[in-house]
């Protein structure tokens, strides 16, 4: 069961001082979705650096792919308190911070909150300011939380994209993409091939009437989460088992504590593998790729990480590695924007199945934008909790009386145009009957007569959304007119 923010808040606690800054407003918040981001670990003389932090990710967010179609129903706020001690705790130890965020260990991954409560206290304060709260931590490295409250940090190379996975969390909201996670859920989750593909409506090749479900094939021998600290007296190594019956194959690892090609080598059977670190990444965690277009032969290899510069030591870590295998051209398409059913393996190797290779940041931290699948999941999430009408009003132009309608400015109403196909049909009715001149315009002239309704409706379609089942692509608003214009 998911609860809001505000659902769970113990009413003992207050809720801590808050300073509340507009960072981008579409619309009044009682018909928009409020992103709120609170500081954790900053000092008072820290609240510009904060403010920074807070507008460099709102600013990602909002015009970053992933939400920029979604940006008119979403408003964006920072809420300053001050903490006693700068950054965020380490060893599940919380620094005295105004919501607790720590990391359990030394690993750059998950980043925990001591303090639910006064999170809670803070977000229901702000009353329907606040819809999705963010803690923000002041920490440069990688490391992030999604669920009832999104954490993250003010890494510069990784804060926006590991806000925009979070989110997706939050939102949507949908468990993981990736290989190796603990939880599986929503949209863009397939457990059972006897049932009907969720993303039907998006599969490049739909399955035909009698036909077997095409599955991508593809195995993952080898899925290791070491949050190895590496040293020079000994290279960390593991073996894996190849069936050898796959025509590609992957490495993929991430590292953090490594800035120069001459820190490490990576190497698969004893070839170096050629690795290279992100340029100006510093010692911020990254996740890396080696595709190798040719089979693995049948039988036992060892992957191996061995580190050369001792001065790294006590900061260089190996996160995680895994391979995968995938069959040739005809069994396993990688081909970006083809949608099909592809497996993903849990830490316990269970298998599910997801839309795309490699096109969700769901799975792809590093991705730029959701799938086709989350999108669409993401407007039925925002536009479930809003109107498409935000107000229906009344006026006289000399003896006539109009009735003008406001909608969200998606489509026609856009400020800034986007790349997707997008249109609001209006209507304007009275008594069921449909006032036909009047569709498409959001002024209706009306008969001068006080106590009348009308009702106006506002269809949005979008090409990022093609089924709506629960109807969030639709909303009226009844108006009845309360003067009449002098004669």
């Amino acid at each position: 069961m998911s609860l809001s923010p505000q659902s769970l808040v113990n009413v003992n606690v207050e809720p801590p001082p808050l300073e509340i800054e507009p960072l981008i407003i579409s619309g009044p918040s009682g018909n928009r979705v409020d992103l709120v981001f609170f500081s954790d670990g900053y000092l008072l003389k820290e609240r510009e650096k904060f403010i920074v932090d807070a507008m460099r990710l709102a600013e990602d967010v909002s015009k970053n792919q992933t939400f920029n179609t979604v940006q008119p129903i979403l408003n964006f706020w920072a809420a300053f308190t001050p903490s006693q001690e700068s950054g965020v705790g380490v060893g599940g130890k919380p620094k005295n911070t105004t919501y607790g965020l720590y990391r359990p260990g030394t690993e750059l991954r998950g980043v925990y909150y001591a303090k639910p409560e006064v999170a809670g206290a803070a977000c229901s304060s702000m009353g329907d300011q606040c819809d999705f709260p963010i803690l923000l931590g002041n920490d440069p490295l990688y490391g992030g939380l999604g669920g009832r409250y999104t954490v993250i940090t003010s890494s510069i190379a990784n804060g926006p994209s590991i806000l925009r996975h979070e989110l997706g969390h939050s939102i949507i909201p949908v468990g993981e993409e990736y290989d190796g996670g603990e939880v599986y859920r929503g949209v863009d989750a397939y457990h059972d091939l006897s049932q009907p593909v969720p993303w039907a409506h998006w599969l490049t090749y739909p399955q035909e009437d009698g036909q077997p479900l095409r599955v991508e094939r593809s195995v993952m021998p080898l899925q290791d989460y070491a949050w190895s600290m590496l040293n020079t007296s000994k290279p960390w190594s593991t073996e894996f088992v190849s069936s050898g019956t796959f025509s590609r194959h992957l490495v993929r690892f991430s590292l953090s504590g490594l800035l120069e090609s001459s820190d490490l080598t990576v190497e698969l059977d004893g070839v170096d593998l050629g690795w290279v670190p992100k340029e100006g990444l510093g010692v911020d965690r990254w996740h890396y790729d080696v595709y190798r277009d040719n089979g693995l032969a049948g039988g036992t290899h060892e992957v191996k990480f061995t580190l050369l510069n001792m001065d790294r030591e006590g900061l260089a870590q190996l996160c995680n590695v895994e391979i995968l295998e995938f069959g040739d051209e005809n069994e396993f398409i990688a081909t970006p924007n083809y949608y099909g059913v592809f497996p993903t393996y849990s830490v316990t190797n269970k298998t599910s199945y997801r839309p795309t290779n490699e096109d969700c940041l769901m799975r792809l931290v590093t991705t730029s934008g959701f799938c086709k699948v989350c999108l669409e999941g993401l407007w039925h999430a925002l536009l479930s909790k809003v109107s498409l009408i935000d107000s229906v009003t009344e006026g006289c132009s000399g003896k006539s009386k109009s009735l003008s309608v406001e909608l969200i400015p998606l489509a026609q109403f856009r400020q800034v145009p986007i790349g997707s196909t997008e249109s609001y049909t209006i209507t304007w009715s009275r008594d069921g009957e449909v006032i036909q001149e009047f569709t498409n315009k959001t002024t209706l002239i009306v008969d001068d007569d006080a106590g009348v309704t009308y009702i106006v409706t506002a269809k949005y379609s979008t090409t990022e959304v093609i089924v709506d089942k629960e109807g969030h692509l639709v909303d009226s608003m009844e108006y009845m007119v309360t003067d009449t214009c002098a004669h």
